[in-house]
């Protein structure tokens, strides 16, 4: 049983929600990661999205833009992130999933990719730029190694989208609650719980829910319609703002004040 699966089938047992957190490796270097990786998991998150840094990271915010310049300043890389999972996997066993864009994977090589991912201990990888109906370069090595595929559905998804996002992910699906980038927003969109009973009729696969969610308020709220939450962008941001002891300190506290109010 994959690290995902046992996950969800725990959290079932406890009618309780998975509280994903998502950080750049790399930002502002991958020893800071490694420590992060640690806390998250010690404040209370479930799963870890380690988003991969890229150039020209087209779905993503000016937080989270910034976070990708950071990292690829410090050197960071595919390469050198599998390294960092492979070392953290010594301590944690918390699931790790990869988020980024099909061009680093894609120069490193889909099979090779599926390979060493598995081989250092990361449990799914998701690519917002690639459309499940074009993913078969991804997901036919990912199934041969047991690399689990999360895709994205989105406000504007059709029937045939999310057939196809049942079909050919696993793992669970990324709901993306409002349209345009990743960034925090002030409200929960009104339609999103018939958005989200639309999606959970449609796939069998766990759905977690985040773009926009920045409080412990809206975190509860959209827990109460999803299996899970994803933050994003408001955690990121700390990385702007804080150094050192005081960033742990303000992570910390946060992550933790996020899973309380899920639980």
């Amino acid at each position: 049983m994959s690290r995902l699966t046992a996950l969800f089938s725990a959290l079932k047992s406890q009618d309780s929600r998975a509280l994903v957190t998502f950080i750049t490796a790399g930002d502002p270097d991958l020893s800071v990661t490694e420590e992060i990786l640690y806390l998250l998991e010690d404040a209370g998150a479930d799963i870890i999205e380690l988003g991969v840094p890229f150039s020209d990271p087209m779905a993503d915010g000016p937080t989270i833009q910034l976070a990708s310049e950071r990292a690829l300043a410090s050197g960071t890389t595919l390469h050198s992130i599998l390294k960092l999972v492979e070392k953290v996997r010594v301590r944690s066993q918390i699931p790790i999933v990869l988020m980024g864009y099909i061009n680093p994977v894609h120069a490193y090589g889909y099979e090779r990719f599926c390979r060493d991912a598995v081989d250092a201990g990361v449990d799914g990888v998701l690519l917002v730029d690639m459309p499940p109906e074009e993913s078969h370069e991804l997901t036919e090595p990912a199934g041969r190694y047991g690399l689990d595929v999360i895709f994205l559905l989105t406000p504007t998804s059709d029937t045939a989208r999310i057939t196809a996002v049942d079909n050919l992910g696993s793992g669970f699906v990324y709901y993306v609650t409002v349209t345009g980038v990743t960034g925090t927003r002030a409200t929960v969109s009104e339609t999103l719980a018939q958005e989200l009973s639309r999606v959970r009729q449609g796939v069998s696969l766990p759905v977690m829910a985040g773009f926009g969610i920045s409080t412990p308020e809206q975190a509860a709220e959209v827990a109460q319609l999803a299996d899970g939450v994803v933050v994003g962008s408001a955690i990121v941001k700390l990385f702007e703002q804080y150094r050192g002891e005081q960033l742990k300190e303000q992570l910390h506290q946060y992550v933790s004040l996020l899973k309380e109010a899920i639980s």
